[in-house]
């Protein structure tokens, strides 16, 4: 099947149950430990997760955050943010800040579905991740006060075998944290680890099962 067909495919693969905890775990990585319960006061926010088409092949976009000294300073995510009043939903938030951040017009999006939500006890955010395709590649607006840089790359090379690795990391949200660490290491050596390596995590685990 050619890279066309994977979105009907994941379309359709998001509307059945997820992998979820256990596809996340595999690449888990915290600064501090999780919670034998959620907090109540968890800050709902979301990301997207987009999908493009270059040259008939499936793309997507990471951003690397700009040292800031907040919690996920400098660290590659994908797009997103904090959930606001007037968001209508948290596919909305990831949407918002999505155009916000790099310029992707919430109107050119079309969201397949949501992977589950995921803890991240240092920054106390309950993420939401959701799945959309786009129209077209972006035209991309980068905001420099949050974005350092864009990182666009076909789905395939970020999930393959060879990006899964560890790494020594830090946190600015603790200067005494330094560990080793699961992590997707990039063509350019660019190091994904934490809550977007385990959310990545558990898309591979979904991909895999594409084709079969």
């Amino acid at each position: 099947m050619s890279d066309r067909h994977k979105i009907d495919w994941l379309r359709q693969r998001l509307k059945t149950p997820l992998p979820g905890f256990e596809a996340q775990e595999l690449m888990a990585a915290r600064v501090k430990p999780m919670p034998f319960q959620i907090p109540d006061n968890a800050r709902p926010s979301a990301v997207l997760i987009s999908l493009f088409y270059i040259a008939d092949t499936l793309h997507t976009l990471l951003i690397k955050r700009t040292d800031d000294g907040k919690a996920h300073s400098g660290q590659i995510s994908f797009p997103g943010g904090r959930f606001e009043k007037t968001d209508e939903s948290l596919s909305a938030t990831a949407l918002r800040e999505a155009q916000e951040e790099v310029g992707i017009v919430s109107a050119s999006v079309e969201i397949l579905g949501g992977l589950t939500p995921l803890y991240i006890p240092v920054s106390n955010f309950m993420v939401h991740p959701f799945i959309g395709v786009l129209s077209q590649r972006p035209d991309y607006v980068i905001s420099n006060n949050e974005v350092a840089r864009i990182i666009e790359l076909p789905v395939d090379e970020l999930l393959h075998p060879e990006r899964k690795t560890s790494a020594e990391v830090t946190s600015a949200a603790d200067k005494n944290f330094r560990r080793v660490v699961p992590a997707y290491k990039l063509v350019d050596e660019s190091v994904i680890w934490g809550a977007t390596a385990m959310i990545i995590s558990e898309l591979q685990v979904l991909f895999e099962a594409y084709g079969s």
